[in-house]
């Protein structure tokens, strides 16, 4: 029976942040992409892949800036939903190539995906998470005013809006996800961290204008459709940390209580590898594998050659 992955590919794998968020470039970026998640398919894995939308996102809010006097603006959680369909075409039809290039027979699907959170959860008292463009103290005055936005300053560029960031409770059409992958489809979903929506008093679901991480996202995703190894992919080999003599090491195989206790202690150097590692551990503790590398390396990393794995015990 073939294992199941969840990979989880970040927006600057889509986009770097010195290019220009031209179509062309994307694509070429996702064309090279694709061609390491197939070398994972054909290593008979079940492939549920899902993608960080940060650059892309913004520069829908940016369009939405833009032109707000001739078209009205999209609320946030419509504008990943935007992000989802544009990188998922992507995705699809560069994957959909290189399948047939290679004659497999798997096919691509991506699926809208809806992630539900609490409106309990305390990132609602708390919005941190910076989104779109960088305005001036004036209009981040109005904009606090007339659409009750949280703003926050940034001394080198101006005034920016904040969103909560709440954790993924639930990811809706897992169901169908799993389907999907019995029937030899690999499966994109949950682009972005998912639309968040949560749950009205009775029962309907609602948007909400909210930022999910796509690394935890891709953490529930792993858990609900029951894959083997849940996979971050980065721009980095393995997680590289600090020991006490202050010397550089890069960890490989190690356990659940061996990375938390470098995340507790503030061991691990990268700032942006604290969440993966964190997601990572998550997935661990119940059972799973979690693997964060290198994206030109997944194939490498799923042989046990090369990246970070951490596993329960």
């Amino acid at each position: 029976m073939a294992k199941r992955v969840v990979v989880a590919m970040g927006g600057s794998a889509i986009l770097k942040h010195n290019q220009k968020p031209e179509f062309d470039v994307q694509m070429e970026n996702i064309k090279r992409n694709a061609e390491e998640i197939a070398k994972i398919e054909a290593m008979d894995y079940e492939v549920v892949l899902t993608h960080g939308n940060v650059p892309q996102v913004g520069n829908i809010l940016r369009q939405n800036e833009i032109a707000k006097d001739v078209v009205p603006a999209s609320p946030l959680d419509a504008c990943n939903g935007e992000s989802q369909g544009y990188i998922g075409y992507m995705l699809e039809q560069s994957l959909k190539n290189v399948l047939k290039k290679n004659r497999s027979s798997a096919n691509v699907v991506t699926l809208l995906t809806e992630v539900e959170v609490d409106l309990e959860d305390p990132a609602f008292e708390n919005p941190s998470k910076p989104i779109g463009i960088f305005y001036s103290e004036e209009q981040a005055k109005y904009l606090r005013a007339k659409k009750n936005w949280v703003m926050v300053e940034n001394k080198d560029h101006g005034y920016r809006r904040v969103v909560p960031s709440p954790n993924p409770s639930m990811i809706h059409g897992v169901d169908s996800v799993i389907h999907l992958l019995e029937q030899n489809n690999i499966v994109i979903a949950a682009g972005g961290g998912g639309i968040p929506v949560y749950q009205t008093e009775d029962g309907f679901l609602a948007g909400v204008e909210a930022v999910i991480d796509k690394d935890l996202t891709g953490r529930k995703l792993a858990e609900q459709v029951g894959a083997d190894i849940f996979m971050i992919l980065t721009d980095e080999s393995t997680v590289s940390v600090k020991d006490n003599r202050n010397r550089e090491k890069s960890l490989q195989d190690v356990s659940v209580d061996e990375a938390q206790a470098y995340l507790q202690s503030g061991q691990i150097i990268s700032e942006r590898m604290k969440s993966k590692v964190a997601a990572g551990i998550e997935f661990a503790k119940i059972g799973g594998t979690s693997i964060i590398c290198a994206l030109d390396e997944a194939g490498l990393a799923l042989e046990g050659k090369v990246g970070t794995h951490i596993n329960c015990v």
